[in-house]
Parts: structure tokens; C-alpha cells; sequence
């Protein structure tokens, strides 16, 4: 293939020759040792009519998308954050997101979890506890409806209206006695998501784990784990050697995530990461090695992807699913590069080159040549010569 001018971040222009081999066929089926899921992004339609008004999603290519995943032995979490849930996706089309997904699960025998938040009530305003209550709560029966597990999602209402700690436990103290089935709670950093600083009652990361951990304590049975996406690893392992046994902690650290887990030789961190979606293929590999106790290879596997983690999860963080969606375009498993709320255009065009760079030499296209085709188009319409 020949050379591809990519723009650099001081404004010049820097000559990348694609070499990299693409990762061959996968033969292997979901990992034994550790539970890895995927947070899917969404493909969005590439034009919205007039008369819709709202988001439009590209339901072939998002559930082609998530049927992927299930091929490669990954689970798949749902209407998470990095299918823009907040951030371009409300809660009708979430809701339709998660039926359609969980249906295609159950099709094919697939592992899913879903996200349950708050985010149809209005924003901008602070609400009652008990409206924040019930709003989780038809989120939360929605995916049980659907056969489905629940994520219980940080929400920025609660975060907005809590008066401190205890309103933290009769909210999740409600939610986990009326849910049918374990669930996964979520603590979301504000690296992620700055509306959710203080989360848990308090701005001392100490405090809110405990107030965290004595949710836990007093739930076990309707706990299945703790997701963590705070971005720092010491913290991650000091909370999983806190919480009852049998509850697991699924890391959410797109930055450390190696190491959390391969595991410390006594315990070790499942997963539910962003990252998945672009480095899915590798992350299928890199569970089989586990299974076959070779944690050397699996380090060898995962720990050359976080280059392209730590890039596509640089400040500002949130963005980080327009880095996701343009190698999802790039690698073929979606026909346009566009992004609910024009969301494309979050990142600059040194950052998407650097990201196709770093996935290039990863082998993550199927198709070398259409992903440098597709680059090229893309540098093209922002007049970049290729």
C-alpha cells in the first residue's frame, strides 16, 4: 500500500506506510477464567429526516456491530456510555436498543448486560429522590423485561439532588430490593463525566468507597459486581480485595487494564471497557490466554493496545467514542463515519490520524487497503493532501 500523509499535532505532515499484517481468523469461543464485555457504540444513521426530529440509529450495522462481539466469545455491555447514552442517545432510543439487542443475545446465546440510568428526566433541573427512584426503576424493569442483566449507571440527577451519603443508600437500597436478578453497580469517575464529581455522597475517594462497599455489604445477593472507571488502579485493587466474596469487579480502566486483569496472583478484575469495542479482536485472544493460565501471553496480547487506549481516552475523556466509531468506519463494519449529536467532529483530525495509526500497526483492519482508502477520503474532505 502506499504512503499516507497524516497531519501531526504541530500542524505538519508526516508520511505513515501502512505494514502492518491484519489479525488472522478467530478459533476459539468465550474465555473461562474471566468475563470480558464490550461496551458497544452505536452506529448512527447518516442522515436524519426532517420529520424525525431526534436521533437516528443505523440498526443493522449496530446489531452486525454487537453480533461481532459475540462471535469473538465477548459479552456485550448495552446503552452504556459509550453508546453515547447522554450524549446523543435518550432513553426511547435506549430503550429500543437494549429490546433489539437483547432479543439478537438471546438468538445466538450471547452475554449482555444493560445500562439503567436516569436520563429520561428533564435535565437542568433538580429532581425529587423519589422521581430519581423511579426513574431507575422503569429503566431497570425495562431490561429485566428483556431478559436481560442491568448495569445500574451513575446518574447525574442523583448526583445533582443528594444531600450526602444517605441519600445514596435509600436510593440503591430501593433499586436492589426490587431487582429480580444481580446487578452491576457503577461508579463513574469524573474524568468521564465532570457532572458526577462527589458521587456516593462524598469528595473524598476514601469515603465514597466505603459508603460504596457498604452498599454492597448489604445487598450481596443482588450485587453481581462492582464496574470501576475511575482511572486509577491502586484504588480498583484496594475496593476489589473490599468487596464480599463471590462479587466481582469488573474493571473499567481503559488506561490500566492489563494489569488489573491478569491479577495481583490472588485476585483479579473481570471487565466491561470502552476499549473493547475498537480492540475486540485482541481482547478475545488475550481471554483464551488466561484460559490457558499463560499470563505472559496474554500481557504480550494487551499490554501493546494501551498506547491506542491512552490516545483514544485522552482528555477531554468523554470523547472518547469518536475515536471508537471512526475505526469501527475504518475497519468496515459501518458504511459512514457519523455519530449521533455530530459527534464526529469532537476530536481533531491529528487525533483520528494518530488513532488509525496506532490501530494500523495493531493489525485491528481486516482490509488495510480500505481503511487507508477511507483515511484518505477523510483527510481529502478536510483538504489534507494524501
Amino acid at each position: 500500500m502506499n504512503g499516507i500523509l497524516l497531519p501531526s499535532a504541530d500542524g505538519g505532515l508526516r508520511l505513515y506506510r501502512p505494514s502492518a499484517a491484519p489479525l488472522g481468523p478467530f478459533g476459539g469461543g468465550p474465555a473461562r477464567s474471566r468475563i470480558f464485555h464490550a461496551a458497544a457504540h452505536v452506529a448512527a444513521a447518516p442522515a436524519t429526516p426532517p420529520e424525525r426530529g431526534g436521533p437516528v440509529v443505523d440498526w443493522e450495522a449496530t446489531l452486525g456491530f454487537r453480533h461481532r462481539l459475540w462471535a469473538l466469545g465477548l459479552g456485550v455491555a448495552e446503552a452504556m456510555d459509550t453508546a453515547q447514552r447522554g450524549m446523543g442517545l435518550g432513553w426511547p432510543e435506549a430503550a429500543e436498543l437494549i429490546h433489539r439487542s437483547a432479543g439478537e443475545a438471546r438468538a445466538v446465546g450471547g452475554r449482555i448486560v444493560c445500562g439503567a440510568g436516569t436520563d429520561q428526566l428533564r435535565p437542568g433541573r433538580v429532581h425529587s429522590l423519589a422521581a430519581i427512584t423511579a426513574a431507575y426503576g422503569e429503566q431497570l424493569a425495562h431490561i429485566e423485561g428483556c431478559g436481560a442483566g442491568a448495569v445500574l449507571m451513575a446518574s447525574r440527577a442523583l448526583a445533582a439532588a443528594a444531600r450526602g451519603p444517605e441519600d445514596y443508600l435509600e436510593v440503591y437500597g430501593t433499586l436492589l430490593r426490587q431487582s429480580s436478578r444481580p446487578v452491576v453497580l457503577h461508579w463513574l469517575g469524573p474524568v468521564f463525566d465532570p457532572q458526577l464529581a462527589g458521587y456516593w455522597g462524598h469528595d473524598d475517594l476514601d469515603e465514597a468507597t466505603d459508603l460504596l462497599v457498604k452498599i454492597v455489604a448489604e445487598h450481596p445477593r443482588k450485587v453481581d459486581g462492582v464496574k470501576v472507571s475511575l482511572l486509577d488502579a491502586e484504588r480498583e485493587k484496594d475496593l476489589r480485595r473490599r468487596l464480599p466474596a463471590g462479587v466481582r469487579c469488573y474493571t473499567g480502566d481503559d488506561h490500566h487494564y492489563p494489569e488489573l486483569i491478569a491479577g495481583d496472583g490472588e485476585l483479579a478484575s473481570d471487565a466491561l471497557l470502552g476499549i473493547f469495542d475498537p480492540i475486540a479482536p485482541i481482547a478475545a485472544r488475550a481471554a483464551l490466554a488466561l484460559d490457558r493460565e499463560d499470563p505472559g501471553g496474554f500481557r504480550a496480547l494487551l499490554d501493546p493496545t494501551v498506547e491506542l487506549a491512552r490516545h483514544l481516552f485522552a482528555p477531554p475523556t468523554p470523547f472518547y467514542k469518536t475515536g471508537v466509531v471512526l475505526l469501527a468506519w475504518l475497519a468496515g463494519y459501518q458504511e459512514h463515519f457519523t455519530m449521533l449529536a455530530g459527534l464526529e467532529s469532537a476530536r481533531s483530525l491529528p487525533h483520528l490520524a494518530r488513532a488509525y495509526e496506532l490501530a494500523d500497526q495493531l493489525g485491528l483492519f481486516p482490509d488495510p487497503e480500505r481503511a487507508g482508502g477511507r483515511m484518505r477520503r477523510l483527510l481529502a474532505e478536510q483538504g489534507v493532501g494524501a
